[in-house]
């Protein structure tokens, strides 16, 4: 368990820990999952610090453990670390669970931990949250099981940011990750970028009975259509990212279920700010009244989402700023603010792809209302394979794909902050950095809230990116499957379900 202290600064965050999940039924030890993901290239990563998309997140969480994990909810529970406790959420100290050995069958020690944490401010490294690492001023070992770790400023939301993929543990001084030796509930037995990763089961794992599993494939079958006949024949027994549209047809098989998990992932309209056009104002105010977020939820999600507001704190979130106007869908005010800008009549292309979730549709439906009101948007379709590295945030205007981050700081910090490696829009406001800042440093739960539903309101008028909608999370597995449950924080529970699941008989 957490410390008092410890915990005190998770609740700050509107994070807390919570009990241990109940698996319904007896786990039964052995068999073998063949399980489907949406993305892979030659990109593909064992480097935590380098992992992107939710096919990393679930090889990480396969072969890696952090100091912290999710549960169910926005919720935090000790992983390798037994207690984290601090004072003033500047000074953390964190101790180690002792007996833990990496797959090479070297000890865990406060060294690793030092290593792990720091090797992501480095540049040379390319690590995906780096601009979260930054807070981290000093990690040092004070102990062979126990460090501390130094920020920059307060920070309460720290036991959460570090159940982050990117923040499992690796070995110390490792720098060759062609192989994977991590501390996770399986070692790995092949990786083939683009291709396959498999892993067999981890007999000296930390956690005693765990995994149930003998053996995972993950592969990835980008086409939806494709992922859900694979499901249906046998070939694969979990997939994750079921569309909408094929809920009916899995569960019609009446050996598959979907489990839908509310939770606050979004597929965005990405308007690059360095660019002329889509960096004005007007044009990005215009293309916001164009999203036609009730048709969006009705039409491509069958009900599966919730009406978000150009926000990316979803309902879920403690930090939700309900107060904010909800956006309407307007084409005589988009018309409005196109005309006065000069823009009208402007063409575009826009990139779309089965990578960002529903971007697809969601591009004809825009192409189709700015058509109405004279604007000329050409639609690109791009293939899945290479989409995130060739394309994203490459182009004046495409869409993202967010997933769900635990805390309202980290959102901010990876997307939004001028300096974030992944700040979609490339929208740079010196305001809003400071006000991340003062929100870590504010003791007040309630000043700290304030702030953040201030910094929403600042995304939602002037943010280079709109968000029609908050995106359930709908995973689809042969029945015989046990153990899932809902973790808002992505697909599979999270990512992290291989050390939870079994197969019954």
């Amino acid at each position: 368990m957490l410390s008092r202290r410890g915990l005190l600064g998770g609740l700050a965050a509107g994070a807390a820990l919570a009990p241990a999940t109940r698996l319904a039924g007896k786990p039964r030890m052995g068999g073998r999952v063949r399980v489907a993901g949406i993305v892979a290239s030659t990109a593909d990563t064992l480097d935590p610090a380098r992992a992107g998309n939710s096919s990393d997140y679930m090889r990480m969480f396969l072969l890696y453990s952090g100091l912290m994990q999710y549960d169910q909810g926005l919720l935090v529970k000790a992983g390798l670390a037994e207690s984290i406790e601090t004072d003033d959420n500047i000074r953390w100290t964190i101790r180690l669970r002792r007996g833990v050995h990496f797959h090479n069958g070297k000890a865990l020690t406060a060294d690793d931990v030092v290593y792990s944490l720091l090797r992501h401010r480095d540049p040379a490294v390319g690590s995906k949250v780096k601009a979260v690492a930054e807070q981290f001023v000093s990690a040092r070992r004070i102990g062979p099981l126990e460090v501390e770790l130094r920020l920059v400023g307060p920070n309460p939301d720290i036991p959460v940011i570090l159940a982050q993929p990117q923040f499992v543990i690796v070995e110390n001084g490792r720098r060759d990750f062609r192989e994977a030796n991590g501390t996770g509930p399986f070692v790995l037995k092949a990786f083939a970028p683009g291709i396959r990763t498999i892993v067999r089961r981890n007999p000296n794992y930390w956690k005693s009975g765990k995994p149930y599993l003998d053996e995972i494939e993950l592969i990835a079958i980008p086409d939806e259509l494709s992922r859900v006949n694979a499901l249906l024949s046998g070939d694969v027994q979990m997939v994750i990212a079921v569309s909408p549209g094929s809920v009916k047809r899995v569960r019609a098989s009446g050996s598959h279920l979907v489990m839908e998990t509310k939770s606050g992932v979004y597929t965005d309209l990405v308007m690059r700010q360095d660019n002329p056009v889509t960096g004005h104002p007007d044009f990005a105010l215009a293309m916001k009244y164009l999203l036609d977020r009730d048709l969006i939820k009705r039409a491509l999600f069958r009900g599966f989402a919730t009406i978000a507001n150009d926000q990316p704190i979803s309902p879920l979130d403690p930090h939700f700023n309900p107060a904010i106007p909800q956006r309407a869908f307007d084409p005589d005010r988009a018309r409005f603010l196109l005309k006065r800008s000069g823009l009208l009549g402007t063409r575009l292309p826009v990139y779309v792809s089965p990578a960002a979730t529903q971007s697809v549709d969601m591009g004809s439906i825009l192409q189709e209302h700015a058509a109405r009101i004279g604007l000329n948007l050409a639609i690109n379709r791009v293939p899945s394979d290479g989409y995130w590295s060739t394309h994203w945030m490459k182009h004046p205007l495409t869409f993202g794909n967010i997933n769900q981050r635990p805390t309202a700081d980290l959102m901010f910090s990876l997307f939004f902050q001028s300096k974030a490696t992944e700040n979609e829009a490339g929208w740079k406001n010196e305001r809003f950095d400071r006000m991340l800042i003062e929100a870590r440093q504010a003791r007040d739960p309630a000043v700290r809230k304030a702030i953040y539903g201030e910094m929403q309101l600042m995304i939602h008028q002037t943010g280079g990116v709109g968000i029609p909608v908050f995106i359930s999370l709908l995973d689809g597995y042969d029945r015989r499957v046990r153990g899932l449950q809902p973790i808002p924080m992505g697909g599979l529970m999270g990512y992290s379900f291989g050390e939870h699941v079994w197969l019954d008989a």
